[in-house]
């Protein structure tokens, strides 16, 4: 609460926290802004049948429901960052830029990866506007039409994206994330309405277990993402002139969810192809589309075989995407470079195997974590047989991460100017 008060006594911080503010409410007029001729009733259908578009929903932070013209969110530009940081294992130039050139390099690598952002955005939009055609969610459009709603929604989509650089700027929490968050969080209301709008004596102890299930998840959650594994670092000691220097211990955190939301991100990316290959089809040929569609739907309506699918697909991208941001060959040259060295470990190649196995291990539950957050809305609708309660893993992860950076960035704003005071 101290530190709350002391937020809004520093003026620098509180101007901060008004534009951030307000950047996030002008996100939320956005998704309030629909594209036209749209059938309300069989969208709000259309959505509630399909859990992988109402993840899609999800990341659109509600734009997807009103067919706003951020209706794809910045999904666009999540998949472009993924797709660069995958080419950094095989281009080494990339990796350099990103790993060794420091601000700039990083800042040329966003560059990039704005610049593929709009491709994708175009392809999305152009996919999801062709599904909604099909299920009969908005009205059959001509090609002049089709390419203007195209257009609109690729505008939405780098406009957030220029809406969470101007809120990142601010150095408040990262600007995607909070996009993302306050999507969430602006549709919790309506969820607790339609919870309370359903009740029954009949299904109280239902609501009652789902209360204890949703704060142990709320509790695993905050658990797994904060959970490390210390590996204590020494450091040899150097005499340089008349002075010495190192004989200092340290520790490298490793943790256990070491790839955070990503891999479901590129999990739900993977799921969402096979759809927009169906649709495309329909160029070549529209009996083939409609087989393909057919096919597509099958799986997805089946939760069992979707629900394999989709813990499968995120478990190996988990394994996937620590591979590529941890490297154990760099950190373990890195820590030799600066005369440091696992205790009981001899440094170059076998400090390498030790990181290795050690990041295996964790991997490995944090993989069985993030497949489970994934189908967890799957599991609690086949066990309460209730549509409405259904815990939501994915959100529950992307706020408590979204929560603790964003109140990490601030206490470290609070304690730098507590230095500069003294």
């Amino acid at each position: 609460m101290n530190k709350l008060i002391q937020l809004f006594k520093i003026s620098d911080l509180r101007k901060k926290i008004l534009i951030v503010g307000l950047l996030l409410a002008a996100t939320r007029v956005l998704s309030a802004i629909p594209i036209p001729s749209i059938d309300a009733m069989k969208l709000k259908e259309f959505l509630a049948s399909s859990q992988l578009f109402g993840f899609v929903n999800l990341f659109s932070g509600g734009g997807l429901s009103h067919l706003s013209i951020v209706m794809i969110g910045v999904a666009p530009y999540i998949t472009a960052t993924i797709i660069m940081q995958l080419l950094t294992m095989i281009f080494p130039r990339l990796k350099e830029m990103y790993y060794e050139e420091g601000a700039a390099g990083k800042a040329k690598f966003n560059r990039w990866s704005r610049y593929i952002t709009v491709p994708l955005a175009g392809l999305q939009a152009y996919g999801f506007l062709n599904i909604l055609v099909s299920q009969g969610v908005i009205p059959h459009m001509g090609m002049f039409d089709l390419i203007k709603n195209v257009i609109i929604v690729s505008a939405g989509t780098m406009i957030l994206v220029w809406l969470g650089e101007l809120i990142t700027e601010h150095k408040i929490g990262n600007g995607i994330s909070l996009i993302i968050f306050a999507g969430i969080i602006s549709g919790l209301p309506a969820t607790v309405g339609r919870a309370l709008f359903s009740y029954s004596a009949e299904t109280l102890p239902t609501y009652l277990i789902f209360a204890i299930l949703a704060i142990l998840v709320v509790a695993g959650v905050v658990f797994i993402n904060e959970g490390e594994r210390k590996i204590p670092i020494a450091y040899a000691k150097r005499v340089r002139g008349m002075k010495m220097y190192g004989g200092a211990s340290s520790y490298l955190p490793l943790k256990v969810n070491q790839a955070g939301v990503i891999p479901i991100i590129f999990a739900i990316s993977i799921l969402l192809f096979p759809q927009f290959i169906a649709q495309a089809m329909a160029i070549f040929s529209r009996s083939l589309s409609l087989t393909l569609t057919s096919w597509v739907n099958y799986l997805f309506n089946n939760q069992y075989l979707y629900s394999a699918f989709y813990f499968l697909l995120v478990f190996i991208f988990t394994y996937f995407y620590t591979a590529v941001t941890f490297d154990p060959k760099e950190i373990s040259k890195n820590l030799q470079r600066s005369g440091g060295f696992v205790a009981g470990i001899r440094p170059g190649d076998s400090t390498t195997d030790f990181l290795s196995k050690i990041i295996n291990r964790l991997t490995l539950s944090g993989a069985m974590f993030l497949g489970l957050i994934a189908i967890l809305p799957n599991l609690t609708q086949m066990a309460t047989g209730i549509k409405i309660l259904t815990i939501g893993g994915t959100a529950l992860l992307i706020v408590v991460s979204v929560a603790l950076e964003t109140i990490r960035q601030i206490n470290s704003q609070l304690i730098m100017r507590e230095y500069e005071e003294i």
